[in-house]
């Protein structure tokens, strides 16, 4: 267990020891509050560029689920098909594992994919400084390699279009089935099976991939990692899609996000961003309220929201925007995840409400 160091932007240091593969990364700094979910929120492609903090102090002690492949080419257990997270940050790993569905401990796990995770820091107190700060940008460097530091880049970098499809993929194909334009901008595994849960053809397509001379019924846009405001093409494409105004459409997170840049509003950062699995959102219009996973640094500005659209769910937290919808249009989206894998599961019914609008 060789000695490593976590440095934050503001001088900050937080020592500790690797337990994962070594090697010194660099990336946003944030912190996930969940108690449960590790394999799904590494695999989650929006956690590309970012050191994942867990405030849970317990971290592998169920180990790791097999990586296996569905015949539709969907990983069973997890949210993609790699770790997207540069690093994990832990306060006390478990060397032993116990779970019925665990073939391999977190530790073997992130040397098989070359991603280091580091134990032992004080995660509470990493969590107040990114908290009183704000989200920033961080090292982690081995302690017998001093000079090897690696340079922290993460602003202005389009990470969806590095975790993106690079063609057309389609599942579940039938001729008389409806279909569904998945522009994948980082989409988590669970979306997908949602979808096909509900007998829809699926036809998901890169984030910059022009799908408006294709067949469909229905306009799904993804979660992704990092700032919307570099995935102009999307919202350029969504933007044409929206010129019929019958077409179904629906977003989640980075899909949020790239709806409202389509329909006219403006994107802010947050100051820490919302990741976890207890965030509390309420229907506008309604005392429905529900608990919900979050994984976003970003969000949509109410008050540039223009005449034609409103907030769909506002966060009971802190007020931000947590979905949207037309007035008159079957446009909508939420900024929290209803697919939700590794739960809760209380906002899986608007994929019903979607698949209820194709005709």
């Amino acid at each position: 267990m060789r000695n490593v160091t976590l440095i934050l932007d503001d001088g900050s240091r937080f020592s500790g020891k690797s337990f994962g593969y070594e090697k010194p990364v660099a990336g946003e700094v944030v912190f996930n509050t969940a108690m449960t979910g590790y394999p799904e929120s590494l695999t989650d492609p929006s956690y590309a560029g970012q050191l994942m903090t867990l405030t849970y102090p317990l971290v592998g002690n169920y180990g790791v689920p097999p990586f296996t492949i569905e015949p539709n080419g969907l990983a069973t257990f997890m949210e993609s098909e790699k770790i997207h997270a540069e690093a994990i940050i832990v306060s006390d790993y478990s060397y032993e594992y116990s779970h019925w569905n665990a073939v391999e401990s977190l530790g073997d796990w992130l040397k098989r994919e070359q991603v280091p995770g580091i134990t032992g820091i004080d995660t509470r107190e990493l969590t107040k400084v990114l908290r009183e700060h704000g989200v920033m940008m961080g090292k982690i460097i081995f302690d017998d390699e001093p000079d090897n530091v690696p340079e922290a880049k993460y602003a202005g970098i389009n990470y969806v279009d590095k975790v993106s499809c690079k063609e057309v993929i389609r599942y579940n194909e039938g001729v008389d089935k409806k279909k569904v334009v998945l522009v994948d901008c980082g989409v988590k595994t669970n979306i997908i099976r949602c979808l096909l849960k509900r007998d829809v053809e699926v036809i998901r397509v890169p984030w910059d991939y022009d799908y408006n001379g294709l067949e469909f019924d229905g306009l799904f846009i993804s979660n992704g990692p990092g700032d919307p405001d570099t995935c102009d093409a999307a919202v350029q494409n969504i933007r044409k899609a929206m010129k019929n105004e019958k077409l179904p459409i629906f977003g989640i997170c980075m899909g949020n996000q790239l709806l409202s840049k389509a329909g006219g509003a403006r994107i802010y950062k947050l100051k820490y961003g919302h990741r976890s699995h207890n965030q509390p959102v309420r229907m506008v219009g309604t005392e429905r309220c529900f608990i919900t996973s979050q994984n976003h640094g970003y969000a949509v500005d109410n008050n540039t929201l223009t005449a034609d659209w409103e907030p769909l769910f506002i966060n009971m937290n802190d007020g931000s925007n947590e979905g949207i919808k037309h007035k008159k249009n079957p446009w909508f989206s939420a900024q929290f995840h209803p697919e939700a894998a590794s739960g809760p599961t209380d906002t899986e019914f608007l994929f019903d409400e979607f698949v209820n609008l194709l005709k």
